[in-house]
């Protein structure tokens, strides 16, 4: 069976439903950000505090390409994975892309830890404005749009786990 690859908002649930869904499918679970610590050694937000988001994005990028070969795995990417075209192209290669689809209303009271979590933002800008600069990125890259507006993480990963058996992938 192909990939899922999980793409959206921070916040939005991609780790989270990640693990459950691995679990549910006896899938592997891979998180892109994890990769981005072991590979640099540090913090997301060590990186884009101290080298700037270009040089995170950049870092991203090769996470997501060092992920090769890999059947059967739920990869829960960073929101910014969107960024980079080569690495969503690769991802889709041998994946199904869903896009975690969750109102900005809903993403800022579950965006508590801000400031370390590692989201990757230009200086000055909002939670709403990266969320509308990602919007049609996300569209673009997602195979299947998944709403989790008002629902518990367990719908979501059943609504996944169905539609992914569904269309055989």
């Amino acid at each position: 069976m192909k990939n899922i690859v999980l793409i959206g908002m921070p916040a939005a649930g991609k780790s989270t439903i990640g693990v459950l869904l691995a679990k549910s499918l006896g899938f592997e679970f891979v998180d892109t950000d994890l990769i981005i610590q072991r590979q640099t050694g540090r913090l997301l937000q060590d990186i884009i505090d101290s080298d700037g988001l270009d040089a995170f994005c950049i870092a991203e990028e090769r996470a997501i390409l060092s992920v090769f070969e890999t059947q059967n795995t739920v990869i829960a990417t960073g929101g910014s994975a969107v960024y980079s075209r080569e690495a969503m192209l690769h991802l889709k290669k041998n994946g199904s892309v869903y896009y975690l689809s969750l109102p900005s209303e809903e993403l800022l009271p579950r965006l508590r830890n801000i400031k370390t979590r590692g989201i990757a933002m230009r200086p000055g800008q909002s939670v709403d404005d990266v969320y509308k600069n990602r919007k049609a990125l996300y569209e673009e890259y997602g195979d299947i749009k998944v709403s989790c507006e008002g629902k518990a993480a367990e719908e979501i990963v059943t609504e996944i786990a169905e539609y992914h058996k569904l269309i055989g992938a």
